[in-house]
């Protein structure tokens, strides 16, 4: 069920068309005219899926599928062949509870929101807000990525577009004090949602892994059951280094959802398939464009449908 009411078809399926391209024209060229796909065909549609950012362990199934329908069907078409592709990448994406989490009784709903510096964590901060401050949520934004004054302005120039609150601090700040601060606030002003933004310093593990356990134990400290969720922001254009991003952060803190931003555009759409297949961690929004209503809920069969159509 969708939470915002901001799904858009058509915006989806234009910001996928490179991707599009990669995958299902390229499949396409390779069986049209072809009375039986043969092993050299399967081998190039292998090729083309691994080629795609969506992964072996995803490849290898969908083609196995492929092989095992192949014989067991009569009709084994190329049009045939790019519906089972089509089929066996749904399928490996709804193996996880994929969009975004309906807002539970807590009040406030704390989202906790890390990722790397450059991937769009702070636009997306802003689109969020403005997702949850479109259905009549009551939002506050705690900036406590305090390493960036550049951050802090741009988070503060997505706030007013949003038209939501936030709580900031000097540069070199405590980042948990601001976040304790917005907690005591939410509370007290009776806030729906807070989201806090962190700071993306994933080349020193260990402080960022100290810092972020810090910050989770401020919050507990006001709201035992918080952070409600813990979105993980990668760049979909970036392919193979939003997997090792979202392995490395998985291995400092735990992650509930993934935002992947960026995928107007880019021919690395299959770097969804990889990131869910690998981490078992379901994406709750994609990026598909840079305008404040372009964050999407996420969902699986719409994403898929829109790569084939």
């Amino acid at each position: 069920m969708s939470l915002f009411k901001n799904f858009n078809l058509g915006k989806l399926k234009e910001s996928l068309s490179k991707t599009r391209d990669k995958i299902v024209n390229s499949i396409s060229e390779t069986v049209t005219g072809k009375a039986v796909i043969d092993d050299i065909t399967l081998d190039r549609i292998e090729e083309i899926l691994l080629g795609s950012d969506i992964g072996y362990d995803t490849t290898e199934k969908i083609i196995e599928s492929v092989r095992r329908n192949l014989k067991s069907e009569k009709d084994r078409s190329g049009e045939r062949t790019i519906e089972i592709v089509k089929e066996g990448l749904i399928e490996s994406l709804e193996l996880t509870n994929s969009g975004v989490k309906e807002i539970i009784d807590a009040k406030p709903y704390v989202i906790l929101i890390v990722g790397v510096n450059g991937v769009g964590k702070t636009t997306t901060i802003g689109k969020l807000a403005n997702n949850y401050k479109k259905i009549g949520k009551n939002v506050i934004v705690a900036a406590a990525d305090t390493f960036r004054a550049a951050a802090n302005e741009q988070l503060d120039i997505w706030a007013k577009r949003a038209d939501v609150d936030i709580i900031q601090s000097l540069k070199g700040t405590d980042p948990s004090s601001v976040v304790f601060e917005t907690i005591k606030k939410s509370i007290s002003d009776n806030y729906d949602v807070v989201l806090i933004d962190t700071a993306g310093r994933l080349h020193n593990k260990t402080n960022l892994m100290h810092e972020l356990d810090k910050i989770r134990r401020v919050i507990k400290k006001l709201l035992p059951d918080a952070p409600h969720e813990t979105l993980l922001i990668v760049d979909g254009n970036t392919g193979q280094n939003a997997i090792m991003q979202a392995e490395a952060f998985s291995k400092v803190t735990d992650i509930s959802g993934i935002v992947i931003t960026k995928l107007d555009g880019t021919a690395k759409g299959g770097v969804v398939f990889q990131i869910v297949a690998k981490q078992n961690i379901p994406v709750r929004f994609i990026g598909v464009g840079e305008g404040i209503d372009d964050l999407q809920e996420f969902n699986s069969k719409a994403f898929v449908e829109a790569i084939f159509n």
